[in-house]
């Protein structure tokens, strides 16, 4: 790697056009985390250290990108944020491809991301809660409330963070939400109906059931990632709902209390604790 220090920085400044780059969190580039430290070259031009025609997607390019959304292609969460200042050879809708650029500064993640970064990287466990000591009416309402909206969930936030917030940015939320909760929960969940129905289905039954479990858990988790995007989504597709709300809210409410809705074997149930015991179901 090739560093210099800039001697007129005001004029390359000028002349120049700023971006957004993020590295890994300890200031290291993404692409092989030993090439380029950005943080340590605060102040500096790095310069991409294979020669020859810039392309993107490769490695004569150092990327980034006019939006700071637009930077998570080949990056992830957590991450470090860098503003910084170059003349891109190349560009595409996601980044620009440069030869150098001046490291300007170092920048905080959780006021260049509108969406809940910080969440995002260390996300709510649910059964790591604890639930209410009594499902009373109103958590009832709350799960009669998701019970109208949760056939939307999957694809309204897929489709609207996917539009609004840039794929590669939802792609890693999902796999930190993944990583943290999501097999946690759903395996959970599905273990605690099994404990509590399994046995007194037959196979056929419980594949049903626990089928329509899998997928309703899959529907809470979804909505808690769309939450995570609420922040910089004024309409969600696919379903009516009221400007600046949230139409899956009472998914997220559920959630900050420790407890998480199944639906399957025509009963719905409420679970929390750290086994995901059974808190509330309905009656036949």
């Amino acid at each position: 790697m090739i560093v210099k220090t800039m001697r007129n920085v005001n004029k390359e400044e000028k002349i120049s056009n700023k971006f957004y780059k993020i590295a890994r969190p300890d200031g290291w580039d993404f692409y092989t985390s030993k090439t380029i430290n950005y943080r340590d070259n605060i102040g500096k031009t790095v310069r991409c250290p294979a020669k020859g025609r810039v392309k993107l997607c490769s490695s004569t390019a150092i990327h980034a990108s006019r939006d700071p959304n637009q930077c998570f292609v080949g990056g992830s969460i957590p991450c470090s944020v860098y503003l910084v200042v170059g003349k891109p050879y190349a560009e595409d809708s996601d980044k620009c491809g440069f030869k150098q650029l001046r490291v300007s500064k170092e920048l905080n993640p959780e006021k260049v991301f509108k969406w809940r970064y910080k969440e995002a990287c260390n996300p709510i466990h649910p059964f790591k809660i604890k639930p209410p000591k009594k499902i009373t009416k109103e958590h009832l309402k709350l799960l009669k409330q998701l019970a109208s909206v949760r056939a939307s969930v999957g694809a309204s936030v897929g489709a609207s963070v996917g539009d609004s917030v840039w794929a590669s940015v939802g792609d890693s939320v999902w796999a930190s939400v993944w990583a943290s909760v999501r097999a946690s929960v759903r395996d959970s969940v599905w273990a605690s109906v099994w404990d509590s129905v399994g046995d007194s289905v037959g196979d056929s039954v419980w594949d049903s059931v626990g089928a329509s479990v899998w997928d309703s858990v899959g529907d809470s988790v979804g909505a808690y990632v769309g939450y995570l995007f609420a922040p910089v989504i004024k309409e969600w597709k696919y379903i009516d709902h009221k400007e600046g709300e949230y139409p899956f809210q009472p998914a997220v409410d559920l959630w900050m209390l420790g407890l998480v809705p199944s639906f399957g074997g025509k009963k719905c149930r409420l679970h929390g604790g750290e086994k995901a015991g059974v808190l509330w179901e309905e009656k036949s």
